[in-house]
């Protein structure tokens, strides 16, 4: 269900955060430093990393549109950069400048949280750049915080093992202790649950602690009741505290970090174990699944965060879903090329693509030359907007193959596959490229001890099988 496909390790001390825009994975640490990466390829973007903080950067957020990136540190400061060159455009200060332990954006994009270790909580507005509202927890540091998905109101938690509901206006509505040694996180769903007794909508909620528990909650937000809290039940499996957890997407999975070394992939309807993840060799603080593809990113105390990559039975809100026969993209006509434009808010490029005939298999070849040569397509941005859905589209393709068939690297399928002193399959070019630049594994990134290639016929043989049976 879940395959390890990348390994970050470019942090020189543990990873506090990380957190994906539908084209970046923004990663955060005890460094001083923020870290971004393109996720069709996982290599660092040209302006990464960024600094300014003078210590510890505790988290970071991307706004709704992924156009700003927000991190907040132990130097009592917010910082807003523009995630496509990396320009800081803002410095925020807390007030009492005590240090910023979290830091979240509403649905409403002008809007950005910020919450500190004096349990100060405060509402930026970032097109102004001023306080638009603060208030204080009642007891404790303020160490985590999530918004509703309508931006109504949010929620925060404390060391003191509090759970805050506050409305848009930063008004408490709600307090209740939930874990007895501290909130260390919190998510809410972006999907709604119905109650068919009485017709209201809940917002499912997740939390954990220092407790070693994750309990899952209905949160109701009605003018007419005020707030209610319901616990719903705990997902076990974790023996040390819990350090992260978020929910998928679509709201149908929940993922946890913990002390323990684990990660845990629980199916959200029943609290079922999906998949316990081990890898990481120290405390796992941060985990957070990608908007648009299939991916999850957890950081840990050992310095890396890992990529995984998931086999999802349902897919995710935002991505692209092929009609009831599901037609493979390769098949695609023009017609529905047109219509996944339009789902990508893409739509004036409709009449552009069906003018060059551009159905599914030529889409999928498109590259940033043909855009520019052939097309015509004049604004780089736009260039890059198209190419980026492209990248996202080809990576929801290579879920179908056989990943032990795809290079590591490129994470496409190998037509030339070596086996390296590491014991892992590359693709030829790859591979070559990668130690031409660095003596270190892609997978483990440990020293490769020769840089010696041996062609991996076996593999290549049961390659050509997979795609003669593709063909028929």
């Amino acid at each position: 269900m879940a395959t390890l496909i990348h390994t970050l390790a470019d942090h020189s001390d543990d990873v506090n955060y990380c957190a994906f825009s539908s084209s970046c994975l923004a990663t955060c640490s005890l460094d001083k430093t923020i870290r971004v990466y393109s996720l069709s390829n996982f290599t660092e973007l040209p302006y990464s990393p960024l600094e300014g903080h003078k210590y510890a950067v505790h988290c970071c957020c991307f706004s709704p549109s992924g156009r700003v990136l927000a991190s907040c540190s132990t130097d009592g400061t917010t910082a807003l950069w523009d995630s496509r060159d990396g320009r800081r455009l803002a410095v925020l200060e807390q007030p009492g400048a005590s240090p910023v332990r979290v830091c979240r954006f509403s649905p409403e994009p002008t809007c950005l949280l910020a919450g500190a270790a004096d349990g100060s909580v405060v509402l930026w507005n970032v097109q102004s750049l001023k306080l638009y509202r603060s208030g204080k927890v009642k007891d404790g540091s303020l160490m985590a915080c999530a918004f509703s998905p309508n931006g109504n109101f949010f929620v925060t938690g404390s060391s003191s093992g509090d759970l805050t509901i506050w409305d848009d206006k930063m008004r408490c509505l709600y307090n209740e202790k939930v874990h007895d040694l501290g909130v260390t996180c919190c998510d809410i769903s972006s999907h709604p649950v119905s109650d068919s007794e009485n017709g209201f909508k809940y917002f499912q909620m997740v939390s954990c602690g220092q407790d070693n528990q994750i309990k899952l909650w209905l949160i109701l937000f009605a003018d007419f009741l005020g707030v209610q809290l319901k616990y719903k039940c705990t997902l076990n499996g974790h023996s040390a505290p819990v350090l992260a957890c978020a929910f998928s997407c679509d709201g149908q999975m929940i993922v946890s970090g913990s002390v323990d070394k684990c990660v845990i992939i629980y199916e959200t309807s029943t609290g079922n174990t999906l998949h316990t993840l081990s890898q990481h060799t120290r405390y796992v603080t941060t985990c957070a699944f990608a908007p648009h593809s299939p991916l999850l990113a957890t950081g840990s105390m050992d310095k890396t965060v890992y990529i995984w990559r998931l086999d999802l039975k349902q897919p995710c809100a935002g991505d692209i879903v092929e009609n009831e026969s599901k037609v493979a993209v390769e098949d695609w006509s023009e017609d529905d090329v047109s219509a996944w434009l339009r789902a990508q808010d893409l739509s004036d490029f409709v009449g552009l693509f069906k003018m060059n005939n551009i159905d599914g298999k030529e889409l999928l070849n498109l590259t940033k030359e043909s855009l520019a040569n052939e097309l015509k397509i004049e604004s780089l941005g736009m260039r890059s907007k198209v190419l980026q859905k492209i990248e996202e589209l080809r990576m929801t393709i290579s879920v179908s193959i056989p990943d032990e068939f795809l290079c590591p690297i490129t994470r496409e399928l190998m037509n030339d596959p070596v086996i390296a002193t590491d014991g892992y399959s590359y693709e030829r070019e790859a591979m070559e490229n990668w130690i031409s630049n660095r003596r270190s594994s892609p997978m483990t990134n440990l020293p490769l001890h020769s840089l010696m290639l041996t062609p991996n016929r076996t593999l290549k043989m049961a390659i050509s099988r997979w795609l003669e049976t593709q063909q028929k």
